[in-house]
């Protein structure tokens, strides 16, 4: 049977427009940072925190928020810009950064975040004796890392010594949460993060507020998550930041078909060369057309 290739559609403007559900997505930037990015609302990101790093025995109480953007010293180099970073009451950091898109480098930029806090932490003209205040960065992922076991949907990952079982440094820790391998339903929730991260996954496709969620801090999220309660303003910029994703999406997409097209040609121009295949068994074991093997055969003649 001969193979055929299935490509993803790219929703248009339309679909965008028409899907907008009952909830805004928190995993888009308008909806994370209109959930949790604001002052009044600073007890749901704090809940948040608490279920996320409870398991390092660390419990906020209160977070001012910062600026986004962090003034580099060199005026050459690049401005770090994060999604949203606060500060705790005894000065630990919070950079939280959500990365819908596959980035190749997403480990890279946490540690180059990171590293920008710890410097801007430096007292200049002052006698310091170098004392760090604890950098937590938190990555919200609507992707996988490769080299992450099937289940893994949460890593944390911490400095640790060869062959120690107690971090080096305990000042410094990554938490990377790979949402679409979140895979638990409504009956399986069975903590305070579960239940976070199935609001997070599955919040813009929700109609109503599920039992299990109906808790206070919960209620209030949606509550502000309701797109009926978002203003003219509110609502235009939540579209326009769907549509910013998807095409964003749809370029990523095409970047990766123009991989896979220029892999396959290689691949038929190799087997075209041994003169051991026909053309019709090429288009099947490649899944292209008879046609598409011709376009490529042209080229070596």
């Amino acid at each position: 049977m001969r193979q055929q290739q299935i490509k993803e559609r790219i929703p248009t403007k339309e679909d965008i427009i028409s899907s907008i559900g009952t909830y805004v997505d928190p995993m888009s930037d308008f909806g994370f940072k209109h959930l949790f990015g604001q002052e009044p609302h600073k007890d749901l990101l704090i809940d948040f925190l608490n279920q996320l790093l409870a398991k390092k025995g660390k419990h906020i109480v209160d977070l001012t928020y910062n600026r986004n953007e962090t003034v580099e010293p060199n005026k050459d180099a690049r401005k770090t810009i994060y999604d949203l970073t606060c500060t705790g009451k005894d000065g630990e950091k919070f950079i939280i950064e959500v990365q819908r898109v596959n980035q190749p480098f997403f480990k890279d930029r946490a540690v180059y975040y990171t590293s920008a806090v710890i410097r801007k932490q430096g007292l200049r003209g002052k006698k310091w004796n170098y004392g760090l205040k604890e950098v937590y960065f938190i990555g919200l992922m609507d992707f996988s890392f490769k080299d992450s076991a099937p289940d893994q949907y949460l890593r944390r990952v911490q400095l640790y010594g060869e062959n120690e079982k107690q971090p080096f440094y305990d000042k410094l820790s990554f938490t990377f949460i790979e949402i679409p391998k979140f895979t638990k339903k409504e009956e399986e929730l069975e903590t305070g993060l579960d239940r976070w991260l199935y609001v997070l996954k599955n919040m813009s496709r929700l109609k109503k507020i599920p039992v299990i969620l109906n808790k206070t801090i919960l209620q209030k999220l949606f509550t502000i998550a309701a797109v009926a309660n978002l203003s003219k303003e509110e609502y235009m910029r939540y579209q326009k930041n769907l549509m910013d994703y998807w095409d964003a999406y749809a370029s990523l997409q095409a970047e990766r078909e123009k991989g896979r097209q220029e892999g396959r040609e290689e691949l038929i121009r190799n087997f075209l060369k041994t003169g051991d295949f026909t053309i019709r068994q090429l288009a099947i074991s490649a899944g292209v057309s008879e046609a598409f093997v011709r376009k490529v055969k042209k080229t070596l003649e």
